[in-house]
């Protein structure tokens, strides 16, 4: 059983910024890639950023130069460092891991429970 649990959501004022933490667990032979989705109330999940083994990374055109997304691999957790928020980045942000729980069993797909981010003033 794999478990990715999201953390560092909150309130913030427009400006400001915030970080927030993706940590996996359970039975992991090898991630993949791993990143932060946002659906907003009334719209489409999207895609945020992604990290992938090698090291590329990815981020949607609405966030380039604001959010930047790293990883720790002893911890096997994966950061986003979000600056300048604006209001319109307001969303429950989750985590994703493209992984194999073991060297016989296929890659699968897995979520986290995500966490609320409020940009407000």
């Amino acid at each position: 059983q794999v478990q990715l649990v999201e953390s560092g959501g909150g309130l913030v004022q427009p400006g400001g910024s915030l970080r927030l933490s993706c940590a996996a667990s359970g039975s992991i032979f090898w991630f993949y890639a791993m990143g932060w989705y946002r659906q907003a109330p009334g719209k489409q999940r999207e895609l945020v950023a992604v990290i992938r083994s090698g090291g590329s990374t990815n981020y949607a055109d609405s966030v380039k130069g604001r959010f930047t997304i790293s990883r720790d691999n002893a911890k096997n957790t994966v950061y986003l460092q979000m600056n300048n928020l604006k209001p319109e980045d307001t969303a429950v942000y989750s985590c994703n891991a493209d992984l194999k729980t073991a060297i016989a069993q296929p890659r699968g797909d897995y979520w986290g429970q995500g966490t609320q981010v409020t940009v407000s003033s």
